[in-house]
């Protein structure tokens, strides 16, 4: 009985380990919880419908793809754990992090591995532009190119002689705010009258209120996410005080506007290019809205790119190997439901960017 028990036991064992390698494991990782969890659940969902449509037609190299998930919480030590993990269960590349301070953390930990990570939204510059990060890709532009467009439309478009920046002190809030003051610095005629970081997550935002007042700067910039943002907006206006209020793509969400509500109106934020009338965009679009009920969140489309991205390297390569499949990842093209993309050798998307946006009537609305 004992000899039986242990060859089932065997056997077990073997089928497990065959079945473990008929698939291609992905992690994926991002905020799931807290208050960023919206853009983490947005491309957990844009992966989740890439891999079901990828599956349906075969998988990559014959096989399934599985899906390993992981919340960080967007927080970079939390980030390092999940890492960790991801490997250990045996993630054969990664998609993610959602926040740039996550993903630089992590990234440490797929780079030792050797493994490609791709993000659908972290765009802190350091993660293509230092040469540090040669596993990372991105399907979405980086922060230089987006603080460019946000500096250049406050001086041409909305006219201002006078700014003030301030941020959440985190790698890609401050990371885009001094990127900004770089260009206003360099282009002129813009003067900076504050350039101050706030404590995340705080109560009372009542003395960067009255600094910004006190300044009479005709834009205030902002770097960080919505979370912060609403709540600074929503006192802004309280206070009656005459700023237009600019952020950057993470307050580029259907979020900040449930969240501040009537003060939401009037507020610009850059986001990647409206692509909403391409099929796949289309395609997806609707099947979302069956599927969950309410329309696609911010990096639904971009998580779905990156998704394709990897597999298609993969196929392309007919290889999990990483030389080969960075090698791969740059010199394919794929059609995706942002366009056609495609990677440069520093990792940063070909083919895709940013473009402003205003709120009105409780919708953001691309200004040309």
């Amino acid at each position: 009985m004992k000899k039986l028990f242990l060859v089932m036991a065997f056997l077990l064992s073997v089928c497990f380990s065959a079945n473990a390698a008929d698939t291609i494991k992905i992690g994926i990782s991002g905020a799931f919880s807290g208050d960023l969890a919206p853009y983490g659940i947005s491309a957990l969902r844009g992966a989740e419908m890439a891999v079901e449509d990828i599956n349906a037609k075969g998988g990559v190299m014959g096989k399934p793809i599985e899906l390993l998930p992981g919340d960080d919480v967007c927080k970079p030590e939390i980030a390092v754990n999940m890492a960790t993990k991801l490997v250990s269960d045996g993630a054969q590349m990664v998609l993610g992090h959602v926040c740039s301070g996550a993903t630089l953390a992590a990234n440490k930990i797929y780079r030792d591995a050797n493994l490609l990570l791709i993000s659908a939204s972290a765009t802190n510059d350091d993660l293509t532009l230092t040469g540090e990060h040669p596993n990372f890709f991105r399907t979405i532009s980086y922060d230089g190119a987006q603080a460019a467009l946000m500096s250049s439309f406050v001086k041409d478009v909305l006219k201002a002689k006078t700014v003030a920046l301030i941020h959440d002190k985190g790698d890609y809030g401050k990371g885009q705010m001094v990127l900004a003051k770089e260009n206003f610095e360099k282009m002129g005629g813009v003067e900076i009258k504050l350039f101050e970081g706030v404590t995340t997550g705080a109560v009372d935002y009542s003395a960067i209120v009255q600094k910004i007042k006190r300044s009479k700067a005709e834009v205030t910039l902002w770097g960080g996410y919505h979370s912060d943002a609403t709540k600074i907006v929503s006192m802004l206006n309280k206070k009656r005080v005459d700023t237009i209020f600019f952020g950057g793509d993470g307050i580029f969400s259907d979020n900040f506007i449930n969240l501040a509500g009537k003060y939401g109106d009037g507020v610009y934020a850059t986001g990647p290019n409206d692509t909403s009338s391409n099929p796949l965009y289309i395609e997806l679009t609707t099947r979302h809205q069956k599927k969950f009920g309410e329309d696609p969140g911010t990096f639904f489309y971009n998580a779905y790119a990156a998704l394709q991205a990897l597999a298609n390297a993969a196929e392309k390569a007919g290889s999990l190997d990483f030389d080969k499949m960075k090698a791969a990842m740059i010199a394919n093209k794929v059609d995706t439901p942002i366009g056609t993309i495609g990677f440069d050798e520093k990792g940063d998307i070909v083919g895709a960017g940013f473009s402003v946006y205003l709120v009105k009537d409780g919708k953001y609305q691309q200004v040309d």
